[in-house]
């Protein structure tokens, strides 16, 4: 971890890792992220995490698919440029295949993260334990402080 602690015990955070997806807590997290007091030499990763497809051999070969993955990728990488053009430090865009919170936790140590935003779905009971908690992952498997956004 590289946090530097200067003289009044601040912490300065120089790599920030935002793990967005499409969902309506996008914003509310880059929101967060601004809010920070981030010095001007910090690097912010924008990273998004594609599920793996599923197999080729269960999709219909004779049928049209409705969902694009390419739309989808190209769509989400539009998205995270408009969010990076709002941020007043460099910044760059990650777009990944895989397990998510894998990824996130990769993509982590790759940009050796200080810091990593991330948001939580409220999933509770059973959809909890069914679908996991990627937010609840990335915080148990870290290798650095992660800063969880809460839906509304």
């Amino acid at each position: 971890m590289q946090v530097v602690y200067s003289v009044g015990e601040s912490v300065v955070i120089k790599n920030v890792l935002v793990a967005l997806d499409a969902s309506e807590i996008a914003d509310r997290i880059i929101q967060t992220l601004k809010e920070l007091l981030l010095s001007a030499d910090s690097t912010v990763v924008l990273c998004h995490v594609f599920p793996p497809p599923e197999s080729e051999i269960e999709l219909p070969a004779d049928r049209p698919h409705l969902e694009s993955p390419t739309f989808s990728y190209l769509q989400l990488e539009k998205q995270l440029q408009l969010y990076q053009d709002q941020l007043a430090f460099k910044s760059q865009v990650e777009l990944v295949i895989g397990d998510p919170a894998e990824e996130i936790i990769r993509l982590a140590n790759i940009h050796k993260a200080d810091l990593i935003i991330i948001g939580s779905r409220g999933l509770t009971g059973m959809k909890r334990i069914v679908q996991g908690s990627v937010s609840s992952q990335v915080v148990e498997e870290a290798p650095c402080s992660v800063l969880v956004v809460k839906s509304t």
